[in-house]
């Protein structure tokens, strides 16, 4: 028996259909299928396999069809996005953060952007996933306005400010603003001098970049916002890296010595003043006394030739006897006129104090007992020249 004839019990080797446990044929579960859906649209069970649904069950799936379609058309916008809503590639309008609804795709599309995310850029640098910056020469190496050449690295940050714009206006918007980062960045360097970027300047030089970065993107409507701009480097180049920090020490060295300067003449300064002032005050008070004395000089000897014109002979006699009495009170030499005779006894009243001074003190070697020199008291003195001069001048009337 061949391959291809029946076999025995008349069973064909492809298919069972004379076997009890052979699956249904297929044209027979087709046939109950469309029954079935023909009872549920309405539509009759004895048709083959060319009968369709009813008209009424084609409406029910179309009305369906549309309200799921309908429904697809719900979204929602999370706080801090806004909902870009754009119709045939067209824009709309914005929606604000909630529930909304659009026409569904393909006849309007939602971009959902964040107006509240933080981003930045790099100029000058890569961070290199926190693992420290990694310079780009190409953007950080910039011309100063005094001919040299710095590294200077940047970070600015931004958000957005309005969604339609950000949207439409401009078709890489980070693209764009780094590359008006760099220029605006280039014209702010080259406008100042490497002293001023490298030391004092930087802090002018972020908010003249961070002024003009905006009014940039202003004029092109891009909708961003520049929240701040970080000068996160700058420093001459590397090949003269070693010069530039002796520079440096230099210029430390000539400012500290200045401060040493300036505090030795804070501290010399006041003193040199405050005593020019106390000279120039002993100076006034000096001036004030000799004019006072003047004057009194000249008052008193103005009363002495009122005296002098009413007794001149009287008036010569006390000034005489005035003026002798100031001579000798100054001098520790005292003449005694002795009644009766016609020596003049003479007292070195100076070295006879000498004299006692010195054998008051106790002597080094020998010891003996001191002596002791007493001399009348000048006051007494005086009184007794006065009286005897004032008896001559009695008897010589």
């Amino acid at each position: 028996m061949s391959w291809n004839e029946p076999g025995g019990g008349k069973k064909d080797p492809w298919s069972g259909r004379n076997d009890k446990n052979d699956p249904p044929d297929l044209e027979e579960v087709i046939r109950s299928l469309q029954d079935k859906l023909g009872g549920i649209f309405g539509g009759g069970s004895k048709g083959g396999l060319g009968n369709g649904p009813s008209m009424k069950g084609v409406g029910f799936l179309a009305a369906g069809a549309v309200i799921l379609w309908g429904l697809s058309g719900f979204y929602t916008v999370d706080e801090g996005t806004r909902g870009v809503v754009t119709r045939f590639g067209a824009y709309v309008n914005t929606t604000q953060p909630g529930l909304n609804w659009h026409i569904p795709s393909p006849v309007e599309q939602v971009s959902v952007i964040n107006v509240e995310q933080q981003r930045f850029i790099e100029v000058g640098y890569r961070s290199g996933g926190g693992q420290g910056m990694g310079s780009v020469p190409k953007e950080a190496m910039m011309l100063t306005k005094d001919e040299n050449i710095v590294d200077v690295r940047l970070a600015v940050q931004y958000q957005v400010k309005d969604a339609k714009d950000y949207a439409f206006n401009v078709l890489d918007p980070a693209s764009t603003l780094k590359q008006v980062t760099e220029s605006v960045q280039r014209g702010v360097i080259g406008r100042s001098d490497m002293d001023f970027v490298l030391t004092e300047g930087r802090s002018d030089i972020v908010l003249a970049i961070k002024s003009e970065i905006q009014a940039v993107m202003d004029a092109y409507k891009t909708g961003i916002l520049i929240t701040s701009v970080n000068l996160q480097d700058a420093q001459p180049p590397e090949q003269v890296q070693g010069s530039f920090e002796d520079a440096i020490k230099a210029r430390e060295d000539k400012q500290r010595l200045i401060n040493e300067a300036e505090a030795y003449s804070n501290d010399v300064v006041p003193k040199a003043r405050g005593a020019a002032s106390r000279i120039v005050q002993e100076s006034e008070g000096y001036k004030e006394k000799v004019i006072a004395r003047a004057n009194g000089d000249v008052s008193r000897f103005s009363q002495l030739l009122t005296e002098y014109k009413k007794a001149p002979a009287v008036t010569k006699q006390r000034m005489y006897i005035e003026a002798m009495e100031l001579v000798l009170g100054r001098s520790n030499n005292v003449l005694v006129d002795v009644k009766g005779g016609n020596n003049i006894m003479y007292l070195p009243l100076e070295k006879l104090a000498n004299k006692t001074v010195e054998d008051a003190t106790p002597a080094p070697v020998a010891s003996h007992e001191p002596v002791s020199l007493t001399s009348p008291p000048v006051k007494d003195i005086k009184t007794d020249v006065r009286a005897s001069s004032r008896e001559r001048d009695v008897r010589g009337r």
